[in-house]
């Protein structure tokens, strides 16, 4: 169903298996950064292959070209077993190598380390005790720690995604890493769910449930499974969106009439206006100092982006180029916004660079919505409609790398990246 199409005269008149997601770039650009990772010591003897997921973490950036070490005998595992002049002669930048060794209590102990080729230096070296059960989960650490050493910018593959997937008339709310791997339902419904949202420190998720055969506002706390309903006024709840401490939800409301936006307590309460237009107000979007919110409006006759401070007041329309420009996103630096764009019948995801105004469209798809940044601010997930059924897809900031996350659960939609794990 065509969602945008249909966004604002649905708000004026008020899964079966989880599959797991697959990611392939569909195009890439720019330099890469050659790099080897050698299969780890004692990868065969695990149940997941350490080194080959730190290989995919890397190579599903478009960042890194990955060098071939098939006929590397004996694989090194320490600093003097390195031949950087083989390596180098191999055309690698950047090398990794390590060992998977059994301790105590069924718990083995994971050693990296991580050179720099052509000056024949260590740039990294860890070491982690853990089950077997969470070698992924440490695979991604490594490969967060090799991405910030090598580009400066935080890795972002410890992190979590949420998205929505409807297979006939079963609705689920499914949690995944962000490969894609361990998708996990937290909700499901044989009611419509949608438009997930997750707490700046990743314990809960807001959400638009159905199930009181209207739309109501919910947050689920996920480590201990629990929800609350935050808003079931009359008349539509919609889109909600956190505040940068937790406390506050900014939401759409139509109880007063058409639909506004509105600041509610995050555990519920009284709900404070913040817009007084005579168009639509919806998808608000708090800025990461929590000083301004932007939304979506028609106020002036088409949807359009506007912003006004996080306790309301007059807005400033921030989007001028074509007549639908809807549901923005700020990235973590809160320089960037994420939206979608219509150009002639097609939707597209665009960024607007806040201090120039310069716009940037970034897919060239014929129905992307629902844009959210990764938490290092690199890549853009959206949806994307492939064949009548939405699949999961991401791109750069600059446009110049693609992937696309295919799953066979059902049609996906309404993705959320997660923030950075705490810990």
């Amino acid at each position: 169903m065509n969602r945008l199409l249909l966004l604002f005269g649905a708000l004026a008149l008020s899964l079966g298996a989880r599959a797991q997601l697959t990611i392939d770039i569909t195009t890439s650009g720019g330099r890469q950064i050659p790099i080897a990772v050698t299969p780890m010591a004692g990868d065969a003897a695990q149940p997941q292959a350490v080194g080959e997921i730190i290989a995919a973490d890397l190579g599903r950036t478009g960042l890194f070209r990955p060098v071939n070490t098939a006929g590397v005998s004996p694989l090194p595992t320490e600093p003097s077993e390195v031949n950087f002049p083989d390596w180098a002669a191999r055309s690698a930048e950047a090398l990794v190598i390590g060992k998977i060794e059994p301790v105590s209590e069924g718990r083995v102990e994971v050693r990296f380390r991580l050179f720099d080729v052509q000056k024949q230096a260590q740039l990294a070296s860890y070491s982690y005790v853990v089950a077997p059960a969470q070698l992924r989960a440490t695979a991604h650490r490594i490969a967060d720690v090799i991405y910030e050493r090598l580009t400066g910018d935080k890795g972002v593959f410890s992190t979590k995604i949420c998205y929505v997937v409807k297979n006939g008339r079963r609705w689920e709310l499914q949690v995944a890493d962000a490969d894609g791997f361990n998708a996990q339902s937290v909700l499901a419904s044989q009611e419509p769910i949608m438009s997930p949202a997750w707490s700046p420190d990743g314990s809960r998720l807001a959400y638009v449930s159905f199930d009181q055969k209207k739309p109501i506002v919910v947050v689920q706390n996920l480590a201990q499974g629990t929800t609350r309903v935050v808003a079931s006024f009359r008349g539509n709840n919609s889109a909600p969106a956190w505040s940068p401490d937790s406390r506050y939800l900014a939401v759409a409301l139509s109880k007063d009439g058409l639909t506004q936006i509105y600041r509610i307590p995050a555990n519920g309460g009284d709900a404070e206006r913040l817009t007084e237009s005579s168009g639509i107000d919806t998808q608000p979007a708090f800025s990461p100092d929590g000083q301004s919110i932007s939304f979506t409006s028609d106020r002036g006759g088409s949807p359009q982006i506007y912003r006004m401070a996080a306790s309301g007041g007059p807005a400033q329309r921030l989007t001028f180029e074509g007549t639908y420009n809807v549901g923005p996103r700020y990235s973590p630096d809160g320089k960037t916004i994420a939206f979608v764009q219509r150009e002639g019948g097609r939707f597209h995801i665009a960024s607007l660079e806040l201090a120039t105004g310069q716009v940037q469209v970034l897919t060239d798809g014929t129905l992307d919505d629902s844009p959210t940044f990764a938490p290092n601010g690199k890549m853009v997930l959206y949806e994307a409609q492939v064949g009548g059924r939405g699949q999961l897809a991401a791109v750069s900031g600059d446009g110049r790398v693609r992937q696309r996350l295919t799953s066979g659960a059902g049609d996906v939609q309404d993705p959320a990246w997660g923030p950075m794990p705490t810990n």
